[in-house]
């Protein structure tokens, strides 16, 4: 990377960690509603102070780019970023293309998280998951490579990558601004940031589940839990975190799920993010969960809203 280059990467990442601010949201719950409740939720989440929202592409969930560009409409100035946008889920060409299109429309407001997803999603596309790495760097290299006719965006498109592993960890430093960990427990924070290096911006995702019962609070954290911990690649990420096959068995540990799913009231929460952010990351996108999967837990975020976004 030559001197310029490095500057012009130096002064996106910066920018880019002002944008997302310390605390954003993430939700799987924002999909579930029409397009006119949508709306109206995640202008609250823009009217309370949170200045990112994080959405997903999963195998059921809403195309990614229509939906940022609903999104990215129904607000003012809040950022707006896939987490993630499957790479099986288009080729490279039309991902760059969306990518330029809300970067163009929405200056400054569309963050592109991309990842290589997992085995199961990707089998239930039709497609075969093999070489997750090598796959990567390659639809990079094409990305850089797609033409479009039409004019470019004035400001630079931001681009992330979904990293768990040392090796996508390396590449997200290489060839995006930064990385973005999911479900992961605070020591992978730091690994991450060892990894990745000063500079590359690290977006945290951390679960919470606003609730002081232990049993009820780990009921409920165990409800979202239980399907990453059947997942291989969540699975070894938490066993290259030092946790045994006995924590991540069946509906997982007591001591593994108050690792990955922060619980208790509001001061606890807000101690788990600031141990993220200690720990290295630059932003930490906090999933509110609750029994009810098409709840925003809008209320739960308010009341988080005055401790998170003060950190």
């Amino acid at each position: 990377m030559d001197e310029q280059l490095g500057d012009g990467m130096r002064e996106e990442r910066e920018a880019l960690r002002s944008a997302l601010g310390r605390v954003g949201a993430w939700s799987f719950a924002l999909e579930t509603l029409t397009a006119a409740e949508e709306r109206e939720a995640v202008r609250r989440i823009e009217d309370l102070g949170y200045p990112a929202v994080w959405v997903p592409e999963a195998v059921t969930s809403r195309e990614i780019f229509s939906h940022a560009s609903w999104l990215l409409a129904s607000t003012e100035r809040m950022v707006v970023a896939s987490g993630i946008a499957n790479i099986w889920a288009r080729d490279a060409v039309a991902m760059a293309n969306g990518w330029r299109m809300l970067t163009d429309a929405y200056p400054g407001r569309f963050v592109l998280g991309l990842g290589v997803s997992h085995e199961g999603s990707v089998g239930r596309r039709g497609g075969r998951y093999e070489r997750p790495y090598s796959r990567m760097r390659a639809y990079l290299d094409a990305m850089d490579r797609a033409a479009s006719s039409a004019p470019e965006p004035e400001a630079e498109p931001r681009r992330m990558l979904a990293a768990l592993g040392p090796r996508m960890l390396e590449l997200a430093a290489e060839r995006s601004l930064g990385a973005h960990p999911y479900f992961v427990p605070v020591e992978h924070t730091a690994f991450a940031r060892a990894r990745l290096g000063p500079e590359p911006v690290l977006a945290v995702e951390q679960t919470v589940v606003l609730e002081t019962d232990p049993a009820e609070a780990r009921r409920i954290a165990r409800l979202f839990a239980v399907d990453y911990l059947q997942t291989p690649n969540y699975a070894r990420n938490l066993r290259r975190m030092g946790w045994s096959d006995q924590d991540i068995a069946g509906q997982g540990s007591d001591a593994l799920i108050d690792a990955v799913v922060a619980w208790g009231d509001v001061d606890r929460i807000a101690s788990r993010v600031r141990e993220h952010l200690q720990a290295g990351a630059d932003h930490v996108c906090v999933q509110v969960v609750s029994e009810d999967e098409t709840d925003v837990c809008l209320k739960e975020l308010a009341e988080l809203a005055p401790a998170l976004l003060a950190l």
